[in-house]
């Protein structure tokens, strides 16, 4: 299945890559090699005599613009430029200063050369008057912008590849050091014994005492703290110990896929990024959507694991009768959650939240998250290292073995996390994005989900710093605490980077056929963006 969504993300992307650059050289877009009339005002008078460099200022009327480049301009354009002119010949050339205030298409163009904060050009002129030139400009030609975007992304995003598996590389080995140590001491088994309950109902083909019990506990445990770092490691060393019991290799097997259906889910109970991002953007309760995270994660949680649960049935091998009769507790279990889902949604679920706030404080539960988030890195190494010195293990020893073991494992996953970056970059670079933002706008309009923040939505599974660019500039044009400001820092609390996810976890131990894990972790984040806008429409109405 990944096989097939890398392969697509790259066509996909080439392809409208290629399909708007052609439909941009037959209309012309770009106006290649046509004059635009425009006034230069130099910063001082101009020497008659010999060439000579100056600054200056460009000025394009908003009716010259629009008409010239079938715009909609609001305003006049006028931007910064550094120009050389020649007298003798009455001609010259500048650099315009291009940024995000600049119109659209010169952006566009400006980013043709490799870099996006200039645009080059030549102009012809008759006569001076008064430090201003009446001038006729032609910008640098522009071809095939689309197909160039795809190249340099490919090349960013895999240097970007390289540097997180590199980041990981310190991470990996402190964690799975002190891994290492709790383990001969016995910390992880005793911790796995108590919660064998639970995680035998969600993982029935692994042992109670295993390795892996404990290391998916640590993970899951890090992700609800929101200590993302913390918890890629446990998250490896578990799928390197699932491994260890999977008897088909390079196949992900049914506890593998609930594992990351869970991870992909991003069940925190602070999500701390965003919060961030709100506080930073001038909000005036940057932690109000942590009810609205919860909630949207945990439909993801419910949807992914049960996703994972239902498809790992498929080929029903034994009938679809007998399947659903051996299912059928189950089967009615899942459909009374959702009737209760829906009844709450109906009858009064406002009231149900506004009732529990009014026992718990939120603002004293967020501050408890804090504290527990900040001891809790501190604590465990002293837990784990000092439970390893009083069993007598040799923790400096099993320390250093157990931080060689991160070491290769951060350094395995360079492979996958370029492949699955560079076709995300691909994707995004070549204009398949909006695309899709277009084909999606009536189901979304049907949901009540804005338009702004579909690209969020689409964004949040594919890539973490580009759904966190996002999510920041939605922020800052509409407001922190606007309707769709809270909304996207929702999406953002509330799911997963599910292709990295997968491409980390599974490339790690060389998983190739990864079976329902990426479908299970895709329902994971629909269901986390539903619940979002259920949620959020709910308590701030729009």
């Amino acid at each position: 299945m990944l096989n097939y969504v890398w392969l697509g993300l790259l066509l996909l992307g080439i392809g409208t890559a290629l399909i708007t650059d052609i439909s941009n050289q037959s209309t012309d877009k770009y106006r290649n090699n046509e004059p635009l009339r425009a006034e230069l005002i130099l910063n001082r008078g101009m020497d008659s005599a010999s060439s000579a460099s100056y600054n200056a200022k460009i000025l394009v009327d908003k009716s010259t613009f629009n008409v010239f480049y079938s715009g909609k301009t609001d305003s006049s354009v006028l931007l910064p430029a550094s120009v050389t002119l020649n007298p003798q010949k009455h001609s010259g050339s500048l650099v315009l200063t291009i940024d995000k205030s600049s119109p659209e298409i010169w952006q566009e163009m400006a980013g043709a050369s490799g870099n996006k904060n200039e645009l080059t050009g030549a102009f012809t002129y008759k006569a001076e008057e008064n430090n201003t030139l009446n001038i006729r400009v032609i910008l640098e030609s522009i071809s095939f912008l689309k197909l160039k975007d795809i190249t340099n992304a490919a090349l960013d995003y895999a240097a970007t590849a390289v540097n997180i598996a590199i980041g990981l590389i310190g991470i990996m080995a402190l964690w799975l050091g002190v891994m290492k140590v709790a383990e001969e001491a016995g910390l992880i088994s005793l911790i796995a014994r108590w919660l064998r309950p639970v995680m035998k109902r969600l993982f029935p083909d692994v042992p109670g005492d295993h390795p892996a019990m404990g290391s998916m506990i640590m993970n899951i445990s890090a992700n609800m703290l929101g200590l993302g770092n913390a918890a890629t490691p446990f998250g490896l060393k578990a799928m390197e110990e699932l491994d260890k019991l999977n008897p088909d290799k390079g196949t992900a097997t049914n506890s593998m896929v609930t594992f990351l259906a869970i991870n992909t889910a991003g069940l925190t109970l602070i999500p701390a990024t965003a919060i961030a991002v709100r506080a930073a953007a001038g909000s005036s309760d940057p932690a109000i959507i942590i009810g609205t995270s919860i909630f949207g994660a945990a439909c993801a949680t419910t949807a992914g694991i049960t996703a994972a649960k239902v498809l790992q049935q498929f080929p029903l091998k034994e009938g679809f009768s007998n399947w659903l009769k051996n299912h059928l507790r189950g089967i009615l279990i899942f459909l009374f959650i959702v009737l209760l889902i829906v009844l709450a949604g109906v009858f009064g679920a406002g009231s149900l939240l506004s009732g529990i706030s009014g026992i718990i404080k939120p603002e004293y539960f967020k501050n408890f998250i804090e504290v527990l988030s900040i001891v809790a890195i501190p604590a465990l190494i002293i837990l784990f290292i000092g439970y390893g010195a009083i069993k007598k293990i040799r923790v400096y020893e099993r320390f250093v073995e157990g931080a060689k073991e991160g070491f290769n494992i951060a350094v395995r996953i360079i492979p996958y996390l370029v492949a699955m970056l560079m076709a995300i970059g691909i994707f995004r670079a070549g204009g398949a994005m909006d695309w899709l933002i277009y084909i999606l706008k009536p189901f979304t309009d049907f949901i009540g989900m804005p338009a702004e923040a579909l690209p969020m939505a689409l964004m949040r599974p594919l890539s973490g710093s580009g759904s966190l660019g996002i999510m920041t500039e939605i922020i800052k044009v509409h407001g922190p605490d606007s309707f769709i400001g809270i909304m996207v820092s929702t999406f953002f609390g509330s799911t997963e980077t599910t292709f990295y996810v997968l491409a980390v976890y599974f490339g790690a131990i060389n998983i190739k056929n990864t079976r329902h894990a990426l479908p299970a972790g895709l329902i994971a984040d629909i269901a986390g963006i539903l619940g979002a806008v259920f949620i959020v429409r709910m308590l701030f109405g729009h």
